[in-house]
């Protein structure tokens, strides 16, 4: 995970104000009727804390994390009552266990062993029964974009990689910006 981004002031900046009126909502509803309230939950890349916010809204004990110290900064001052840890997405280095681990188009910045890995790393976190919730931006290849990796995936290909760890619950094609350009899964912890 090399991205250059979200390392500045001012590509933090820039990527709230990109991002303002977007949010997880949609598929916080579809987590809520997986995952009982009072659960815990991790999320990957939290960014500036909206999705925080709704996870905490469905009576979920949230721990935020993102790699940006930038961002963490943010994160301090928005949610000050929420525990925040710097990871990786793809080494997740924490001795923590979790219920279930969400994030909202977050791990598209792994190359594709970074994400095998990633995955792997969720699976040893969670307790049993724990569920995974990911969202992805959908595709072809991978760009850098202002220093930003973006790794684009197909429906098919996520499936099938979560699928050696994890039972697929729930997925959807989505529109965010355009028509199917989003893909987001639900899927429970297998015992291996």
């Amino acid at each position: 995970m090399s991205d250059k981004y979200y390392h500045t002031k001012e590509s933090v900046e820039e990527y709230i104000k990109l991002s303002k009126g977007y949010d997880g909502s949609r598929l916080i509803n579809v987590l809520t009727k997986h995952l009982p309230a009072g659960s815990t939950v991790l999320e990957l890349g939290s960014a500036e804390g909206k999705d925080i916010v709704l996870l905490k809204s469905h009576n979920y004990r949230v721990v935020g994390s993102d790699y940006s110290k930038e961002f963490l900064e943010v994160l301090k001052k928005k949610c000050p009552e929420t525990e925040l840890l710097r990871l990786n997405a793809s080494t997740l280095t924490t001795d923590k266990s979790f219920d279930a681990i969400y994030s909202n188009k977050v791990l598209h910045h792994l190359t594709d062993e970074e994400l095998i890995s990633s995955f792997k790393r969720q699976h040893e976190l969670l307790n049993n029964g724990g569920l995974v919730c990911h969202s992805f931006w959908l595709g072809a290849g991978d760009e850098e974009f202002k220093g930003m990796y973006v790794n684009y995936h197909t429906s098919k290909d996520l499936t099938i990689t979560l699928s050696s760890l994890f039972e697929i619950l729930y997925s959807e094609t989505y529109p965010e910006m355009e028509k199917d350009d989003s893909f987001f899964i639900v899927a429970r912890k297998k015992t291996i």
